[in-house]
């Protein structure tokens, strides 16, 4: 333990914790001798005093931290799979003060924070979607900074992002639309690319030659209807501008 609190590299030399023995052999005895059990202690333990601002660990400051070290769960129970399952639906329902309270809950409980970092990333495209589509940038580069630095500064990250996914407006669509594409293509409809998208076709037009940037033009031999856009955010003006091209996005139909 004493060699994990001074390596910078691939320990927690980081958090600058000086332990005194007390408080080592008491890790150790709450650990039953199982030295993976006595690190990951060690490391929350660490991580716990760090956050406060201290840099020596003694045994009163591993008494104090049993409590929180108590939350810790599996990663195979049901309370680790209810905690991050609370987390994406506070974000999906949009109450930042729930979600940054069960990521609280699961940092508290040890979680692995690639895997919170996962979780944020599909929230941010199934959730939020297109409407922020600024939301998945915000995940993305949340996963970086948290990598970057660890604990215990990763969780003012995760927050950060947690909140704004929260705070975010909502949309489905692009969900619905892959899982509705791909819903087809299993029931047959293996469509063949039409002639003037093919690299050695003819008869294709650049969209951009058109002042608008679009042209009417047949992009799949047999036209369907995959994608349903939101009203909220900015595919709400996503909306509105494929009304103006195409006609089934303003009647609801295939053409």
């Amino acid at each position: 333990m004493k060699r994990a609190l001074a390596d910078r590299d691939r320990g927690l030399g980081e958090f600058e914790i000086e332990a005194e023995e007390k408080a080592l052999r008491r890790i150790a005895s709450m650990a039953g001798g199982d030295a993976r059990q006595a690190l990951t202690r060690l490391e929350f333990i660490a991580a716990s005093v760090a956050a406060r601002g201290g840099t020596i660990l003694t045994e009163d400051g591993v008494l104090s931290a049993l409590p929180l070290a108590a939350i810790r769960f599996d990663k195979a129970s049901e309370d680790h799979f209810a905690v991050i399952s609370a987390l994406i639906k506070s974000i999906r329902g949009s109450d930042p003060d729930a979600a940054v309270y069960w990521l609280a809950r699961l940092l508290a409980g040890g979680e692995n924070l690639r895997f919170i970092g996962r979780r944020l990333l599909i929230s941010a495209a199934e959730d939020v979607g297109l409407a922020d589509p600024n939301a998945l940038t915000v995940a993305v580069s949340a996963v970086q900074a948290v990598e970057m630095t660890g604990l215990p500064e990763a969780r003012i990250i995760l927050a950060e992002a947690v909140i704004y996914l929260a705070a975010a407006p909502k949309s489905n669509s692009a969900y619905l639309a892959v899982d509705s594409a791909a819903k087809a293509i299993e029931k047959g409809d293996l469509q063949e690319v039409p002639f003037h998208l093919r690299p050695d076709g003819s008869g294709y037009v650049y969209p951009h030659d058109d002042p608008r940037h679009w042209v009417p033009q047949q992009y799949m031999d047999r036209q369907r209807r995959f994608y349903f856009p939101g009203t909220l955010g900015i595919e709400g003006n996503m909306s509105s501008r494929l009304r103006k091209f195409w006609r089934r996005f303003s009647e609801g139909g295939d053409s």
